[in-house]
């Protein structure tokens, strides 16, 4: 199928876009820790059953299971508890922001791991691409209120979330390499393994509130958190194995930090947020890198 990996990389987006909403109000109710272990360990579930279901082939060399299984820890487990520790640190807008590097660094780990090339296209869309997430996503003196520790902290820490995301996608991409995979299998692989390595520690400092306890007591954070974790782990990060395996990691990883520009239609219609001329702008011309990237 054309433009294969280019779909499943804006489909990503638009998955990621829907369950960090969704994300969002149930860690107001239930608490980040529980929510991210939960999401996993449901995403876990829905993929077992799609791959038995669907009888889907588990074989998988002992080379690509590691790749996988470092891809998960480097991407899922480290990038993502640095992530949420920078969005308690210097909020969204400035993590996101330092986030729409990570595509920047997945194409220099993809090329020094690779070797892959980008055509200078390719370069100049993943520049307009990401001027125009720049754009939406950065808010002037966003960070003028923070103290100096606590700033840096934040940054360091969305710095290092996005150096994960690239090192993970690109690892992912070595296991494909390999051989072929299956989407959902290769998800399940790396969730598992993300798991493996943060649910001993999570339970190890007993940061984790009684899942069953909480769950019992607030039903409808329970169900935000099934939701979110079907379009999260479950299928955005199924999507985004299917991105990295048919197209370049660096191309990929510029589609999927679109995420910024997918989420301004929701918020408007949503919670009735003020679109700026400014994100407009951005949308725009995101839009525009979008296209240059399904010409390279």
């Amino acid at each position: 199928m054309p433009f294969l990996g280019e779909i499943a990389g804006l489909l990503t987006a638009v998955c990621w876009s829907g369950s960090s909403l969704v994300f969002s109000a149930a860690t107001r109710r239930l608490g980040t820790v529980l929510v991210n272990i939960a999401r996993l360990v449901f995403a876990l579930v829905f993929l077992t059953v799609i791959i038995l279901a669907a009888g889907l082939s588990m074989r998988v060399s002992s080379t690509q299971l590691m790749y996988f299984a470092i891809s998960g820890v480097i991407g899922l487990a480290l990038g993502d508890s640095f992530l949420f520790s920078s969005y308690l640190h210097i909020g969204p807008r400035l993590s996101m922001l330092v986030m729409s590097t990570a595509p920047a660094i997945s194409a220099l780990c993809a090329w020094f791991i690779l070797g892959e090339h980008l055509s200078l296209l390719g370069i100049t869309g993943i520049i307009i691409t990401l001027s125009g997430v720049g754009l939406v996503v950065y808010a002037p003196g966003a960070g003028g209120r923070l103290g100096g520790g606590e700033l840096a902290l934040g940054l360091v820490s969305a710095g290092v979330a996005a150096v994960s995301q690239g090192v993970g996608l690109t690892f992912a991409k070595l296991a494909f390499m390999e051989g072929a995979v299956d989407g959902f299998v290769a998800a399940a692989l790396r969730v598992a393994s993300s798991l493996v390595v943060m649910l001993p520690v999570v339970l190890l400092f007993r940061r984790m509130p009684d899942p069953v306890k909480a769950f019992r007591g607030d039903a409808r954070g329970f169900r935000l958190t099934v939701l979110g974790s079907v379009f999260g782990p479950f299928l955005g990060i199924t999507l985004s194995l299917i991105a990295v395996q048919h197209t370049k990691v660096g191309i990929a990883a510029t589609l999927i930090a679109t995420v910024p520009i997918i989420m301004l239609p929701m918020v408007h219609f949503i919670y009735r947020e003020h679109l700026t001329t400014r994100s407009i702008l951005g949308a725009c011309i995101a839009v525009a890198g979008v296209a240059v990237l399904f010409l390279h």
